[in-house]
Order: C-alpha cells, then structure tokens, then sequence
C-alpha cells in the first residue's frame, strides 16, 4: 500500500541516516541541512546522548495516560523549562505538535476568563501574514491565505491585523502596534480573550522581528485592557534567535508560551504551554480541571526526548554559541544579496529569511504563478542543500521567502557551504 504524501505528483528522496547537519539517502546522496528540517533539529542529527536517553525511556515506560498518572520526564522537563522561563510562566503542559499546543493554549484562554465570570471574552487578535497551525482554531488564527481557501466554511472567523513588516512598511501603525491595540479598542476588550503572535515571525514573514517598542506597547495595552499576550515560539523558542525565547528580545514576558519543534529537536513530537500562575491557579481553585485531553499529552517516550535536548543545550552552551554566532552568520548570508532576486536578508540568531524579489529597487514580487521559491528550493535539494521555502505572503498572494535555520552545531565552513549552494540554486534557477 503506497504512502499518503502531502505533494502527490512528488517523488521524494528516501533518508536514511542523520549526522550533525546532513542527511543521507538510500542512493548515498549527502544533504546539508540549512533549515533543520522545518526549523526543527536545533541539535542536529544523530545524537547519541538523545537516541539513548529516548531507548532507555521506551524500556521503562513508554506511554502512560496523561489523565491517569504523571512521570518522572514530566516533571523533569517542567523543571528544565521552569529554570530558563521567566515568572510568572510556571506551569507546562505537554503535547505533540505546535498546532495542538496553539488549539490548547487558545482554550486556555477561554476557560482562563470563563472561570473568572467573563463569560463573554473568547476573541483571539492575531496578525496577516502569520502561521499558527494547521488544526481548525490554529487555520482560523493564522494569516496565510492560501492554506484557508479551502477549508473557509470551517474556520471561525477571528479577527486580524496586517503584522508588521520592517521591508515592506518600515513605518506607521502596524510597526508600531497601534494596529493592534485599535483592534482589541473595536472588538470591545470585554470580548477579546487574547492576542496571539510570534514575537519574532517565523516562515510566514520571513523571520521578521519588530523593535522592541511594539511588544512593549502592546504587552503594556493588553494588561490595562484586560487581555492576555499568547506568544507563540514554536519556531523561534529553544534558543533558534540567540535567547531561550524569542519574547526576551523585546522586554516582554507573555501571559501564555507555545513552544514545540526545537523542544526535542525532531527526536520526538513533543510540544507545551506554558502559563502563568496566575492562569492555572484560577482554574485549580476554580473548577479544578483544564477542559483537555489528549491521548499522548505528558507522554513519558516524548517528554524523555525534550529532557535530552534541553540538557544538551545547556552542557553545550548553545543558546549561547547562537548568539555569538549571529553577526557572523548574517554576515556570510549577506553574500547572497549579489543576486538580483535577493531583495532581503533578515532574522535573529540562527533564524533567517531571504525573500527574493523580481525588481529589487522596487520591491515587486514574483508572480505567484512563477513559483520562484518551489523552484529554487527544489534546485537548492538537487545541490544537496535542505532549505524551507514559503510563498504567498503578500495580500495579493505572492511572495517569496526562503528560511535557512541550521543546527546550533553548524561549523563556519557548512555556513559556507550553505551560502554557495544557495547562490548556485538561484542562478540555476533565476539566472546571475
């Protein structure tokens, strides 16, 4: 019986090994992983120190219900958590994908309010363009169109403001988040349960990160207007931007953080929310139970895969090694600007996005139907280079962006090597 893939005209390469940052299939082709995946094997590949931790969980106990016990990985990778998380984010709760931590943490904000009499608070603010997830409430919230066409007698209609984009509008109400603010001001706060976004925007716009200002404010509204700040780190926590979390950038600390991906650095589906205390505590001295379950939340199996992640993070020093890194590492990326579809290079620590334009001065953009970024990427693969493409970003549906996020390993000669064949895949592709 075949394969389920996504892309069904596809015939994709079959991997077989990981080392460090590259892949191997079963016709001995070498891939250099520029992307983690998506964005997801912060570690890198083939770490002995993981796989063993994760073989000597699944000998013990795999799986045990959420519901019906707890575990010694739980509680050990809330711990590592609680120890790099700012108060008052206290509490975790685990799953498998960003998605389902986005879904969660958007019933969390509802039952937050419910339990505190305010009945009528269940609104989510969030941005265009922006990726949440692709479950319904996850689809609903995210700002990216060509995923919702289908599917839009599903989705709730939630509200949403255009994000802020330093390339293309550098200046005025979406940079400096009046936007938002106005919009929680329209809805009527007393109906507005949250606002949602990712501190520094991940694939959706190309690892765009605003100044700090613009959460400041935000964050400042959102308390004064009674409305809790979701911050979804799924891409661009776990050290992707130089810090533990991408929120600390900006001088903020959310009310709620989703983090999944880098958590166990692809050696496991494992995601959380995290929450206040002041969340959880409400609920607990309330009706004393989160309205959730899942079959393989606070998973044994996963949560020994985020503990043996963590601990190598933090042996290593790699939060640490990525903000060192950055300056460097922007600099060589900056190389690819000598091709005349480069129009932009951008991002924070090991997260970058390269958006690639059909008249740089102007800004203009491929036409979706070119199908620019596909194309590239798909000659960046048949050099031997993983990088994560995404497209139609702008409110017209185009848009090109390519995001390169290696493991926090890479050394400076496959940075380079990243950066030669990229700037071959696009004169492949796009000429010189």
């Amino acid at each position: 019986m075949p394969v389920f893939h996504r892309h069904l005209k596809h015939s994709y390469p079959r991997v077989v090994r990981g080392e460090g940052c590259w892949l191997f299939d079963d016709q001995d082709n070498a891939y250099l992983d520029g992307s983690g995946g998506a964005l997801v094997a912060n570690v890198g590949h083939g770490l002995h120190e993981i796989a063993h931790a994760v073989g000597r969980q699944a000998e013990t106990v795999a799986y045990a219900s959420g519901a019906i016990f707890s575990n010694e990985p739980v509680a050990e990778l809330a711990a590592a958590l609680d120890e790099v998380l700012p108060e008052p984010l206290a509490y975790s709760y685990f799953l498998c994908s960003g998605s389902e931590a986005i879904e969660a943490s958007v019933k969390l904000a509802r039952q937050y309010w419910r339990e505190r009499g305010r009945v009528e608070k269940w609104k989510v603010v969030s941005r265009v363009p922006s990726y949440h997830g692709n479950t319904l409430t996850a689809l609903s919230l995210s700002g990216r169109e060509h995923y919702r066409a289908i599917y839009g007698p599903l989705l709730t209609d939630f509200p949403r403001v255009p994000a802020p984009d330093r390339y293309r509008r550098p200046y005025g109400p979406t940079w400096d988040g009046s936007a938002v603010i106005r919009e929680i001001e329209r809805q009527g706060p007393e109906t507005v349960a949250a606002f949602l976004a990712e501190p520094v925007i991940g694939s959706s716009l190309g690892a765009m990160a605003p100044e700090p200002e613009y959460y400041q404010r935000i964050a400042e509204a959102c308390r004064e207007l009674g409305v809790l700040f979701i911050a979804d780190e799924v891409m661009a926590g776990i050290g992707r931007t130089g810090r533990w979390f991408s929120f600390e950038h900006f001088g903020v600390v959310p009310d709620v953080v989703v983090c999944g991906k880098g958590l166990s650095g692809g050696y496991a589906p494992l995601s959380a929310v995290i929450a206040s205390r002041e969340i959880v505590e409400t609920i607990r001295d309330g009706s004393g139970a989160f309205v959730h379950s899942q079959t393989y939340s606070h998973m044994p199996l996963t949560a020994a895969a985020g503990v043996a992640t963590l601990r190598y993070i933090k042996a290593n020093g790699l939060v640490e090694h990525v903000a060192s890194m950055e300056e460097l590492f922007f600099e060589k990326l900056a190389a690819l600007r000598a091709h005349q579809a480069v129009g932009d290079v951008r991002g924070r620590g090991f997260l970058a996005g390269v958006e690639l334009v059909a008249d740089r001065e102007s800004k203009r953009p491929f036409a979706r139907s070119e199908r620019v970024v596909e194309r590239v990427a798909a000659a960046a693969l048949a050099n031997g280079l993983v990088v994560w493409s995404n497209a139609g970003h702008l409110e017209n549906g185009d848009g090109d962006i390519l995001m390169i996020g290696p493991s926090f390993t890479i050394s400076t000669d496959e940075i380079d090597e990243i950066v030669a064949r990229l700037a071959r895949a696009l004169e492949q592709t796009l000429g010189s």
